[in-house]
């Protein structure tokens, strides 16, 4: 047997409101096990998966690098043929 209810965020409030404590404790724990945690466990910045790897290692550049990469720039775009 399955029953569909289609109620708003409020009416749930309203219904967990009438809940004994204990109850209310054991529903918030059901939920950052089953909604909240495998969400964050997906998005966590501390895996260490192929890409990230590669991001990690890769070279960056100096301050003076990239100013000499931005006099280049201007260089050939003022040297183009217009």
């Amino acid at each position: 047997m399955e029953l569909k209810i289609n109620i708003g965020y409020p009416q749930v409030m309203e219904l967990v409101g009438q809940l004994p404590e204990q109850d209310i404790q054991k529903l918030m724990e059901q939920i950052q096990s089953r909604f909240v945690n495998p969400v964050s466990k997906r998005m966590c910045y501390e895996e260490h998966t192929p890409i990230r790897e590669l991001i990690m290692q890769a070279p960056t550049w100096t301050d003076e690098e990239y100013n000499n990469y931005l006099e280049s720039r201007q260089y050939i775009n003022q040297s183009r043929l217009k």
